[in-house]
């Protein structure tokens, strides 16, 4: 894989279950047809890093993401939401806020499923 610049990368956060995955192949063909690079949590095997700290990793090598929260509906098994994905949206927007000029520079999209949706669980957004 070619070694691609800060000004090309672009953050997918998002689901990555079997139903999500004909939106995420569309998300991965957009990006790279518009030129960009996509990188995401699955590009790499965690086995010998924490999770957490590859996912920061990769945001910090990104000027773009795009994210999608619209699964932040309970789950039948726990009562619980999952909020991999908000989670992941507030280290972008951290990186964004706190970071020195390069990361000054993120730009991110957010995708909900119902305009305005987001305002009832993210309401500092």
């Amino acid at each position: 894989m070619a070694v691609s610049s800060y000004n090309d990368n672009v953050f997918i956060n998002c689901p990555f279950d079997i139903s999500y995955k004909p939106i995420f192949d569309a998300l991965v063909f957009t990006i790279y047809d518009c030129g960009f690079v996509a990188r995401c949590s699955l590009e790499e095997d965690a086995a010998g890093e924490a999770r957490l700290t590859k996912i920061i990793d990769i945001v910090s090598e990104c000027r773009y993401s795009v994210n999608d929260i619209s699964r932040t509906e309970l789950d039948p098994a726990t009562g619980l939401p999952r909020f991999n994905m908000p989670f992941e949206l507030g280290l972008f927007l951290g990186a964004r806020s706190f970071g020195g000029k390069v990361q000054r520079a993120k730009r991110c999209l957010i995708i909900d499923k119902e305009q305005y949706r987001y305002q009832q669980f993210l309401s500092d957004l």
